[in-house]
């Protein structure tokens, strides 16, 4: 394996998630793989659970971890080709990409979407770039369409938790005061289309995400019936994707706000959200408090699938 960007790189998803519960009955069955291996971790934006769970993973196997925040103390970095560099960036990323390179053996980066530009967005520039020039394997600690490694820790939860072989999973849209990435849906709706569930998306409308991402998944915009006899409910906010409207918030309707009325629409299902979660927006104090939500598993699970991608990794060096 040479990159992690997307579910078509992990290969078979039941031989990734044999290795998965490999790697989660003993995180430290296999320090020896990453001595003397260093993975440098790249931050173009925010983390918690991924900045966490990356390095764990990666102590688990023996590496050494630096990490960058490319926004605090580091020179500001121009990424389009062809520019004056007469502002206030002061290095190219096309000469920083391959001096990173030469300084560990495997990188991860996380960089989000503007939400101004959907051509330059949906084009991976930055992460391609990595890709293209430091020489070294590159995963995706979310970019601006996909989040992988969270996908992954979501498979791996509902793989744990089913109690039917092929569950019912709902991705229902929810309100958010901000604009936020499609990353995370287009993901979760990547990965789930690349199982047998039975998998259902649900949005107002002008919700509709990237079409090669909804891909086989039933589009129901009637959030009742798409939550009813559901076994799984996975509530994200994402904004509008479609022109003229990209990157916009069309609606804060609480109606889409997850709530027990409506979880009791469900067969019993689990609650799951990537965190962080706006309570009382996204989902009630309730339903995120209560025994059927899985979301601190979930988050567990973010070590399990970054520790499987960096395995993967370390076995091809």
């Amino acid at each position: 394996m040479k990159k992690f960007t997307c579910v078509q790189d992990i290969g078979p998803l039941d031989k990734a998630l044999e290795d998965a519960r490999l790697i989660k009955k003993d995180r430290f069955a296999f320090t020896d793989l990453g001595k003397n291996k260093t993975l440098l971790m790249i931050f173009f934006n925010s983390s918690l659970r991924t900045r966490l769970s990356t390095q764990k993973a990666a102590m688990n196997l023996g590496m050494n971890v630096m990490v960058l925040d490319v926004n605090q103390g580091a020179w500001k970095l121009e990424t389009e080709r062809g520019v004056v560099m007469d502002g206030d960036k002061a290095e190219h990323l096309l000469e920083a990409i391959p001096v990173m390179g030469s300084y560990c053996d495997i990188i991860g980066v996380r960089s989000f979407a503007s939400l101004t530009d959907k051509k330059a967005d949906y084009e991976e520039k930055v992460l391609n770039q990595f890709i293209k020039f430091s020489g070294k394997p590159v995963f995706s600690m979310e970019a601006a369409t996909r989040h992988p490694l969270q996908s992954f820790a979501d498979l791996i939860t509902i793989e744990e938790f089913k109690t039917k072989e092929r569950p019912k999973v709902v991705l229902t849209w929810a309100p958010h005061p901000r604009p936020l990435p499609q990353a995370v849906a287009n993901s979760f709706a990547e990965w789930m289309n690349a199982t047998d569930y039975d998998f259902v998306i649900t949005h107002p409308e002008g919700y509709e995400l990237d079409p090669k991402f909804v891909g086989k998944a039933k589009v129901e915009y009637d959030r009742d019936k798409a939550f009813k006899n559901a076994d799984f409910i996975y509530a994200k906010n994402w904004s509008a994707y479609s022109d003229p409207n990209y990157g916009k918030v069309l609606s804060t309707d609480r109606h889409w706000t997850v709530d027990t009325k409506s979880m009791d629409l469900t067969d019993g299902a689990f609650f799951m959200h990537c965190l962080p979660v706006r309570r009382n927006m996204i989902v009630t104090d309730d339903v995120l408090e209560s025994e059927k939500s899985i979301v601190i598993p979930e988050a567990a699970n973010r070590e399990i699938s970054a520790q499987t991608v960096l395995f993967r990794f370390l076995k091809t060096l």
